[in-house]
């Protein structure tokens, strides 16, 4: 099986030489002039020494750069995932509509100089949760005084192309309920705008999780499934994943990482016992978990799993 696997990495990335268990391509990635991209055909692993591109599914390579021909090889020995799977996975949608959402006519920026009074309470509202006013800026967060949402900070989502679609109105007194958000789809990226789909990405459960989070991408309180947005930018991507999800989710954790690992991502698991909400934490705090995050290996973790379950 290694023999055939790697006669189908050479047609997809060019001819190679051995080097002790591993062999050198050209990486396809950053397209470096010489043989820097490292590759384990058995532990079906890569890793590239100037781009620091890495990963533990060659599939993705074969899915990415290869033939069609070439994909329907690697899937006779690959049983990760049937290469049907990934065929309706990145399947053009039909007629697809872009989700757009108007953001509320009250809404009101706190970037401004001069605050007024109750956008000086919005914002104490905001540095009480740890929000900085340099967060404030690229999240484009603003406050609703008067209207629908009134009494409520509104943290907008922009989709890739700039557009709004969707919103997150969170009071900051006492008007009930705590959340108040649009009638509309949450199966989005939320601010993919500002999402780097050339790094990690980090999994959490709300807006404000995110914000502390660095590259992350709230669930919004829904969960992945195959065909949702999130999950097939993620897999198309080939994006190593930072679960961060709070602790009494594990249930809807496990769920994901089953899913991310059938797919052959790269599923990292940030460990969040002992808060309540990664939003709680401050940008310093998350990033030492995320350091010491545990890679999920995928027998290993299937098998527990199912044993707890």
């Amino acid at each position: 099986m290694i023999t055939e696997k790697l006669k189908i990495l050479k047609g997809v990335l060019g001819h190679g030489y051995q080097s002790g268990h591993e062999h050198l391509f050209h990486c396809p990635f950053c397209k470096h002039h010489k043989r820097k991209m490292s590759v384990n055909v058995d532990k079906s692993a890569f890793k590239c020494w100037i781009c620091d591109k890495s990963g533990r599914d060659l599939g993705y390579i074969v899915r990415k750069f290869g033939t069609r021909q070439d994909r329907d090889e690697w899937s006779k020995y690959d049983d990760r995932v049937e290469i049907t799977d990934f065929d309706f996975l990145f399947a053009e949608p039909e007629a697809p509509s872009e989700q757009r959402v108007d953001l509320p006519e009250s809404l009101v920026s706190l970037t401004n100089k001069t605050p007024s009074r109750s956008a000086q309470i919005a914002l104490r509202y905001l540095s009480k949760r740890g929000i900085t006013k340099d967060d404030i800026l690229k999240w484009k967060i603003g406050y609703c005084s008067d209207g629908e949402y009134s009494g409520r900070v509104v943290v907008p989502s922009f989709n890739e192309n700039g557009y709004s679609n969707y919103f997150i109105a969170r009071s900051y007194g006492d008007t009930w309920p705590r959340y108040k958000n649009p009638p509309a789809s949450r199966d989005i990226i939320f601010n993919e705008l500002y999402v780097n789909w050339d790094e990690d990405i980090v999994i959490v459960e709300g807006v404000f999780d995110a914000i502390k989070a660095g590259n992350a991408i709230p669930l919004l309180g829904s969960t992945l499934r195959e065909n949702s947005a999130l999950f097939q930018a993620i897999v198309k991507n080939g994006n190593r994943v930072f679960m961060a999800l709070d602790e009494d989710a594990s249930k809807k954790a496990r769920s994901i990482a089953c899913l991310l690992l059938k797919y052959g991502v790269e599923v990292y698991e940030v460990d969040t016992r002992g808060i309540e909400d990664v939003g709680d934490m401050t940008k310093d705090q998350f990033q030492k978990r995320k350091i010491n995050a545990s890679l999920i290996e995928t027998d290993d973790y299937l098998l527990t799993k199912i044993l707890s379950a």
